[in-house]
């Protein structure tokens, strides 16, 4: 199964497990199925509850809202996650905190989804990954996901929650099959890389080629929920490793790097890298597009230094 039908399945679960729930989003009925075609086949068979929108983000995920307040959850579709800066007050103003002022007399059951990140040539306003601006907030859960990860389960425990979420999908991922190899099969790693969402992918080949060219044991840790980011279970998963090399495809500083640095500050003797995206926009050229977004050689690289 792709990475993009086991969501299309998550979806399909969501709806039928209520007549309450509703999916959103823009250009998402059949035959088209939304941009990434991961609503392909709902609106077929739940009619009534996916709702193909206008073009403005800002007001459906402001429709979503209501929705929610009102007892109907919503599943809502952001087209390119880039556009999830238009959806900013409703994320950080509304959703997130409503249930707090109204002292947890209130629920707002919304999962966004955004598709994230490059790769696919998609230029400056396309193909950004924007997430680290959202973690963070109090009362907003940013999850993400890989093909590694446990994807049903990270929706279904998303949709269970009754709680605000944003779903990190990197979209060049859609097509990867899923894949539930152990990433950390190591129990005395020589290094730990430890990333998430479309990163991942590239992290895992880099650690093959460590292991088949360096001798050099790697583990991979995928981390599916960065906000908030549970320090101790970071910590459990570096365990006794002294080398960490932290990657991410967004623009480095005030981000993910960060945040996993603090999880491990205080250890000692520790060797701490990071590789991240480029601090400018993301150029229209797909060849130089992927050769500034963290793949396999310069992640080998950049994993080898910290053993120099």
């Amino acid at each position: 199964m792709r990475v993009i039908e086991q969501i299309n399945a998550s979806l399909h679960d969501f709806l039928a497990g209520s007549d309450r729930t509703y999916v959103m989003g823009e250009d998402i009925l059949d035959p088209y199925g939304g941009a990434f075609k991961a609503t392909k086949g709902l609106s077929s068979k739940f009619p009534d509850r996916v709702l193909s929108t206008p073009i403005s983000e800002a007001a459906i995920s402001g429709v979503a809202t209501g929705m929610a307040l009102k007892k109907k959850p919503v599943c809502l579709e952001i087209m390119f996650g880039d556009f999830i800066t238009l959806c900013t007050d409703q994320l950080v103003n509304h959703m997130s905190k409503l249930p707090w002022v109204y002292n947890d007399q209130i629920s707002v059951p919304v999962v966004v989804r955004a598709p994230m990140g490059g790769k696919r040539g998609y230029g400056a306003t396309h193909s950004q990954s924007l997430e680290k601006h959202f973690c963070g907030v109090p009362g907003l859960t940013v999850r993400a996901i890989s093909q590694y990860s446990d994807i049903a389960g990270i929706y279904a425990e998303a949709f269970a929650s009754g709680t605000p979420h944003l779903m990190i999908e990197n979209k060049i991922l859609y097509s990867r099959q899923v894949d539930n190899r152990e990433l950390a099969p190591h129990d005395d790693p020589d290094l730990v890389i430890v990333t998430y969402g479309g990163s991942t992918e590239p992290s895992v080949q880099a650690a093959d080629r460590l292991d088949e060219e360096e001798e050099l044991a790697v583990n991979v840790v995928d981390v599916t929920r960065l906000s908030p980011l549970d320090h101790a279970d970071i910590r459990k998963q570096v365990g006794n490793c002294r080398r960490v090399l932290v990657v991410e495809e967004g623009a480095g500083g005030w981000g993910f790097t960060s945040e996993i640095a603090h999880a491990l500050a205080g250890t000692d003797r520790l060797a701490f890298a990071s590789l991240t995206g480029p601090d400018h926009p993301i150029p229209s050229t797909k060849p130089w597009e992927v050769s500034l977004l963290p793949g396999p050689d310069s992640i080998a690289a950049a994993a080898l230094r910290l053993f120099a």
